[in-house]
C-alpha cells in the first residue's frame, strides 16, 4: 500500500478524509493508499480531501469521530467542503436566530 503523499495529513486511521499540509494548486497529483489523484482546484491549508471514494449519504470522517454526511458522492483527491458536505451538527448561528431579540 502506497504512502500518503507528505502534504497531506491523516488524523486518524479510521478517517475518510485527510487535511491538506500545505496548499494544493490544479493539476497537482497527490498520493493516496488508493493510487494517486489529480486535483481539480486550488486547496489551501487546512481543507479537507477525500481519502477514498465516500458515497452520496455516507458519513464524513474525522479525527476519527463523524463531522458530516456526503451530499453528492466524492472521489478520491476531491476537495471535501461545504460544497458537498452537509454538517451533523445544528450551526449557532441557527440557534441564535431562533430566540427572539428584546425589543
Amino acid at each position: 500500500m502506497p504512502a500518503i503523499d507528505p502534504r497531506l495529513l491523516l488524523l486518524s486511521r479510521h478517517d475518510n478524509v485527510v487535511v491538506v499540509r500545505s496548499a494544493l494548486d490544479a493539476g497537482d497529483v497527490v498520493t493516496l493508499e488508493t493510487g494517486t489523484a489529480r486535483v481539480q482546484e486550488r486547496i489551501g491549508l487546512g481543507h479537507k480531501l477525500a481519502r477514498k471514494a465516500i458515497a452520496r449519504g455516507e458519513k464524513i470522517i474525522k479525527y476519527g469521530a463523524t463531522i458530516g454526511s456526503a451530499l453528492t458522492d466524492i472521489a478520491p483527491g476531491e476537495h471535501v467542503h461545504l460544497h458537498n458536505v452537509k454538517s451533523d451538527y445544528t450551526p449557532t448561528y441557527a440557534l441564535a436566530a431562533s430566540e427572539e431579540v428584546p425589543k
